[in-house]
């Protein structure tokens, strides 16, 4: 392959189903930008510690809210997923009174690292676009005495979605009300009261769901009284090298990162039996013994695993797992909570 003339970018081999997407929304952003849509930021919750910040947003194209703001009765799922990327945009990002620049990838996407010396606890970072209102995005900046943490798996962990089912899937994530999900119960409570026995303590969500519907989750976790934390979720559509994404790869490669950015955090990882947690975790575990607390399950009611495509586990108390660490398993935050509390977790 020849070299790539000074000031180009290389541009990568993509898939089919990446160009067709690309094509499509190149010619939609024409016809948008013509009636007047414009460019604005869906700024994502951040992390780092002192000297970094990982920073997470999305540029998108929208109409000019010429409405009165407001909060909508009913918010459906498809509407998360409406929405069209402002590519390789230049994103202006002012952390600490330091200015960054970086730019949106083919999907608006901006995940990147920037150098910032802001203080431990809750802070937010300026994020800016040309012909766009700045805004802001908040970003946890961990204490580095900090040493325990909470890893939570979202679907089936803390929001019953019964998810691995296609067609259930998709009822829940495009049609149904948002206000209509249900939380998991005493999960809530047994996060609040981790933070609360293990001050500075910070709390992530891990889900292969799209970015498209992190506001959506924010204000579920919110409604029902969940710490607020990072999402660290995934992108929607092709990629450059196949149709779609894979879901646990994601979950693996994200917490190999947490692994390398907190060395010294060892992490409660919680999950549930409907999927691919305990498998992960498990892996994650036998790799990194040195960043594992302990492995909180949450155990699906007979009828939650038949619709989430498997079969019921049996009732389990404590038990270690593969390489030591306190593998513990119950059908709700209160008895997660208790064992927890028995296995000197707490």
């Amino acid at each position: 392959m020849p070299p790539t003339p000074a000031g180009q970018l290389a541009v990568p081999n993509l898939h089919r189903a990446a160009r067709i997407e690309d094509a499509v929304h190149q010619l939609v952003e024409r016809r948008l930008r013509r009636t007047g849509w414009r460019i604005n930021i869906v700024a994502y919750t951040g992390y780092g510690a002192p000297g970094w910040v990982r920073v997470m947003c999305r540029v998108l194209l929208g109409r000019p809210d010429t409405r009165q703001r407001g909060r909508l009765d009913k918010v459906r799922g498809w509407r998360s997923f409406t929405t069209l990327p402002a590519k390789h945009v230049t994103v202006t990002i002012e952390a600490g009174g330091v200015r960054h620049e970086t730019q949106a990838d083919r999907s608006g996407f901006v995940d990147t690292l920037v150098e910032a010396d802001l203080p431990p606890g809750w802070g937010s970072v300026q994020l800016s676009v040309p012909d766009a209102e700045p805004v802001d995005a908040p970003v946890r900046i961990l204490d580095p005495e900090v040493r325990f943490g909470i890893l939570s798996d979202i679907d089936d962990t803390v929001m019953v979605t019964a998810l691995p089912r296609p067609l259930l899937a998709a009822w829940n994530t495009f049609v149904l009300d948002e206000h209509a999900r249900n939380a998991v119960p005493g999960m809530a409570v047994l996060y609040e009261r981790l933070v609360t026995a293990h001050p500075g303590a910070p709390v992530f969500y891990l889900s292969t769901g799209a970015w498209n519907v992190a506001p959506t989750l924010t204000r579920f976790l919110s409604r029902h009284l969940y710490p607020a934390g990072p999402l660290l979720l995934t992108d929607w559509g092709p990629t450059a090298d196949r149709w779609f994404r894979s879901g646990m790869e994601h979950k693996r490669s994200t917490l190999a990162r947490l692994a390398r950015e907190f060395p010294e955090v060892r992490w409660l990882l919680v999950g549930d039996d409907g999927q691919h947690d305990q498998e992960i975790y498990r892996e994650f575990a036998a790799a990194h013994p040195e960043n594992v607390a302990g492995v909180a399950i949450r155990r699906l009611s007979p009828t939650q695993s038949v619709l989430a495509g498997t079969l019921p586990a049996p009732a389990g108390r404590p038990s270690s797992g593969p390489v030591g660490q306190k593998w513990l398993s119950a059908p709700d935050g209160a008895g997660l909570w208790q064992l927890l509390r028995d296995a000197g977790l707490v």
